[in-house]
């Protein structure tokens, strides 16, 4: 069971290593892709220099919203949601670099459709984590306040204290 564990946390641990990267590695395979698969008119180079810079930005947008999170930088891991958007977001990506004309629109419309899914997902994550931090609370008239904040007070228990008189001797 322990095992299991431990790889199922390094493949999230990789994951969140791979965002960055990833931010310049599918907006280049976008452009190998248009190279490679002819995916060339001219329409298509249009759509290459709007593609390119989109993926990039949002890419980033998301790592970085990510790793603002609590939970991912303490335990240096990308939640559930965030491998499985991210990851199938990925490979329709990278799908896309292909440029098949059967499938390209479809793939289009899911890309978009899935970055602006994973914005919000990464927003409300981030919101739902920062959120717990602090507690307004409201008076019986409606005034909200916040709440000081607890003083935890440690008993401290006098330390035994044995005083040497220091005596000398007449010489």
């Amino acid at each position: 069971m322990r095992e299991a564990y431990s790889r199922v946390m390094a493949l999230r641990r990789m994951f969140l290593h791979w965002l960055f990267p990833a931010a310049f590695v599918l907006p280049l395979w976008l452009f190998v892709g248009w190279i490679v698969f002819s995916g060339g008119s001219s329409w298509g180079l249009l759509w290459l220099f709007v593609a390119v810079p989109a993926v990039f930005v949002s890419q980033l947008v998301l790592t970085l919203m990510v790793r603002a999170r609590g939970s991912v930088r303490e335990s240096r891991a990308v939640s559930w949601r965030d491998l499985a958007g991210l990851g199938i977001w990925q490979v329709v990506i990278v799908a896309l670099g292909f440029f098949d004309s059967r499938v390209f629109f479809p793939l289009l419309v899911l890309s978009i459709a899935g970055a602006l899914v994973l914005f919000w997902s990464s927003l409300a994550q981030l919101w739902n984590e920062a959120r717990g931090a602090v507690t307004v609370l409201h008076t019986t008239d409606g005034t909200a306040y916040v709440p000081p904040p607890r003083e935890t007070r440690e008993q401290t228990r006098d330390a035994e204290v044995i005083v040497v008189p220091e005596t000398r001797r007449p010489d």
